[in-house]
């Protein structure tokens, strides 16, 4: 019986909770009026004289740590509720942070994109970095135009010419040489052009 309640002991040292229903129903077993310390109290008088200085002992031992166990785990859970009072819930996750919103140039284009597609259309991507003949020949640009300048073209090299595309025509034909008519495909995407901005031209 003796090394039952020192299990009883250890039981009652090892317990955590955070929880004050599974408090209240460990409170109970051990210290409640049916609980296990007065049943032992109780078998007190049956036990043999030579062993009831030490079953007292243990007995006393349980008592004392499970009311110290309680004592604790209860001081601690009112501790958090009054943290979480001051402080609201400590442990719910945090609100969702914004992280930013699209551009207007964006939403236009997605937009574009939505009406032309209800229609059958598709949408075409090809290379910002465009060589001379999708650019500019192979839409009747004669080499003498003024669109080949120097001015109004940023050219990475020359012969070849590689150049950053001025339109995405070059799209459109880079989609001819791999697609059979009917066609029905728009090319949004960044151009470049080597011009000043201003509120007259653009």
């Amino acid at each position: 019986m003796i090394d039952k309640i020192k299990e009883y002991i250890g039981e009652a040292q090892a317990f955590q909770t955070d929880n004050k229903q599974t408090l209240e129903e460990f409170r109970i077993k051990f210290l409640g009026s049916k609980g296990l310390l007065k049943d032992l109290f109780a078998e007190f008088k049956n036990v043999p004289n030579e062993q009831k200085k030490e079953y007292g002992q243990v007995i006393n031992t349980l008592k004392n740590t499970a009311e110290e166990k309680v004592k604790f785990l209860q001081e601690s859970l009112e501790s958090k509720e009054e943290t979480k009072g001051i402080y609201g819930d400590l442990t719910r996750p945090g609100e969702p942070l914004s992280i930013g919103s699209r551009h207007p140039i964006s939403l236009v284009k997605n937009q574009i994109i939505d009406i032309f597609s209800t229609i059958g259309f598709n949408v075409s991507e090809g290379p910002e970095i465009e060589d001379d003949w999708h650019n500019f020949t192979a839409l009747n640009l004669p080499e003498y135009h003024p669109a080949r300048d120097m001015q109004d073209t940023f050219f990475i090299q020359t012969n070849p010419d590689v150049l950053l595309r001025t339109h995405t025509s070059s799209v459109q034909v880079r989609y001819m040489e791999n697609n059979k008519p009917p066609i029905r495909t728009i090319s949004p995407g960044r151009v470049f052009r080597n011009e000043a901005v201003s509120a007259r031209s653009h």
